[in-house]
């Protein structure tokens, strides 16, 4: 048990998905998994342990935001023995090529905050998710015929919507790493697994992109996830 889960230390299996809702968390296993319970529930942050496709995995809202992710992230791999985080959220879109509820799977995340000067004083702005775990994500994507775009995501510390000029801080983004659109959690999971030596991926669906000025309703965005949901189950199954 931590300050922030009244879990017991085998009540969480050793391969969780983690939405950044909790309400999202619990859509998952009401609507996948076979059996369930809840282990955690301090501050609302739901934590559930049951059974997909015979495969005990745990499910766990992370909140949003960096600070909120690190906090479980790394309780989960440093106290409960957690092997491996693969998130699912949503993003919004910078580029064109992006469309609403496509499915992108996150090769690197740049940050342009100081997550990792906070954490062991390491000016390090890019981390890349476990090349492996990737590679099985995508090879679970092609055997199911589910479509996901491999890009590089922006991890911020503001909602797209009430930065006064996005496009200001879309221009400050390395131009090599082809940055396609944000989200606020991605580069907390994937630097907390390196520095701890533990496996993280993240699979996000599109809610609303800036170019195309259009965006799903918050219903939307909690339901209507499925295909993405579905691959980071069947991949979880996967693993060893």
């Amino acid at each position: 048990m931590t300050a922030h889960n009244e879990a017991k230390k085998g009540d969480i299996a050793e391969v969780v998905l983690m939405p950044g809702d909790p309400l999202r968390a619990k859509y998952i296993v009401e609507n996948f998994f076979e059996s369930y319970e809840l282990v955690n529930s301090v501050r609302n942050i739901f934590a559930y342990t049951g059974m997909y496709k015979g495969k005990r995995l745990t499910v766990m809202a992370s909140g949003m935001g960096m600070p909120s992710m690190g906090i479980y992230c790394y309780e989960l791999y440093k106290f409960y023995d957690v092997k491996t985080i693969i998130r699912v959220g949503s993003c919004g879109a910078y580029d064109e090529s992006v469309d609403l509820l496509d499915t992108i799977l996150v090769d690197g995340s740049f940050t342009p905050g100081n997550f990792a000067k906070n954490y062991n004083n390491q000016d390090v702005k890019f981390v890349k998710a476990d090349e492996k775990l990737n590679e099985i994500i995508e090879k679970v994507a092609m055997d199911e015929n589910i479509n996901v775009k491999k890009e590089n995501i922006a991890c911020t510390e503001c909602f797209d919507p009430y930065i006064e000029n996005v496009d200001n801080v879309i221009n400050s983004f390395p131009a090599d790493l082809n940055i396609v659109g944000a989200e606020m959690e991605s580069f907390a999971l994937f630097y907390t697994a390196k520095m701890l030596g533990k496996s993280a991926a993240c699979l996000l669906t599109v809610v609303d992109s800036i170019k195309k000025k259009a965006s799903l309703s918050a219903e939307d965005r909690q339901k209507s996830l499925n295909d993405m949901i579905k691959l980071a189950l069947d991949t979880s199954v996967k693993l060893t």
